[in-house]
């Protein structure tokens, strides 16, 4: 099932909850109804007691993203495996489609980055100079006695550390 509407401007990328490790298979199921969605992944290695594998697992466990406008959310949850709507006083909070934009470009460089465990107090703005990700604003903080950038997804209390030299930034607020 296909479904297009006439204005586009009412569309939002919004963030469901799944079941554990069933992210992989609602993305399916969205796609096979024509509905948009990313999944952000990244390529980590595993450790097994016989041998080791390089696997894809989603950056946000149990998250992924939808376009969507707001009124047709509460028919997506019949996807298998969605639960809910990230939501805000009973209303789904929209994901700045930047901050979606910005998962996108970063997981497409060679840059290494990874989710963080825990939401990091908050630093000084940087700007990107140097490398594939120029042009992106990030946050620079003091995390474990190491100075760290990351973006921030603030919706999901969720920040992404992205590996890259001090000198490749610039303060700028």
């Amino acid at each position: 099932m296909q479904v297009f509407w006439k204005n586009m401007n009412d569309f939002g990328w919004y963030a469901a909850y799944t079941r554990p490790r069933y992210e992989k298979k609602a993305e399916k199921f969205m796609l096979d109804r024509g509905v948009t969605c990313y999944l952000p992944m990244i390529r980590t290695l595993r450790q097994w007691s016989d041998r080791k594998k390089w696997i894809d697992l989603p950056l946000f466990s149990s998250y992924i993203f939808v376009y969507s406008k707001p009124s047709e959310l509460h028919r997506l949850l019949t996807v298998p495996g969605l639960i809910k709507f990230i939501s805000f006083e009973g209303k789904p909070v929209e994901i700045p489609k930047e901050q979606i934009e910005n998962i996108k470009w970063i997981l497409s460089t060679e840059v290494v980055s990874q989710p963080l465990p825990e939401k990091i107090p908050p630093g000084a703005i940087v700007e990107i100079v140097k490398g594939p990700l120029r042009g992106l604003r990030a946050e620079l903080v003091k995390y474990n006695n190491r100075m760290k950038i990351i973006l921030r997804i603030d919706q999901l209390n969720k920040s992404i550390e992205i590996q890259i030299p001090e000198n490749h930034v610039k303060q700028i607020g």
